[in-house]
């Protein structure tokens, strides 16, 4: 299947924070100055490549170079960028994906061109600070 990316229209509110690069490493750092009442409600995944910081709006920490991410309206199991969207319906695109990985919800990013299985979340107040 054949598709491009968008700007996307809908002004999504961001409910994950994605990192890559030195930027992950950034938004760790950041991560580890957060309060505990914050650390107590966001939830995390990570792989060598990728950082995703889950949570409100509010409590996401605002970080240079760091993207943010939130569920499709028409396809809650795919996340997508808060700017763009795919030009293809996203509840066709999450199937095919779906059936391709064996997996949801999956982080659907641009650039760098990326899928990333997000069931594999923890709470961040689980996870050691850098200190």
């Amino acid at each position: 299947m054949g598709w491009s990316w968008r700007p996307r229209e809908d002004g999504a509110v961001p409910q994950a924070a994605v990192a890559w690069g030195p930027a992950a490493a950034w938004l760790r750092a950041r991560v580890d100055r957060i309060t505990a009442p914050v650390r107590q409600r966001l939830h995390v995944t990570s792989s060598r490549d990728v950082f995703v910081l889950f949570g409100a709006a509010d409590d996401l920490p605002w970080v240079a170079g760091v993207g943010y991410a939130a569920p499709s309206v028409d396809a809650p199991s795919l996340w997508l960028p808060t700017l763009w969207s795919p030009d293809v319906p996203a509840d066709l695109l999450a199937r095919a994906l779906a059936a391709r990985h064996g997996r949801t919800p999956l982080l659907l990013w641009p650039d760098p061109a990326a899928i990333v299985p997000l069931d594999r979340q923890g709470p961040l107040a689980a996870l050691p600070s850098g200190d």
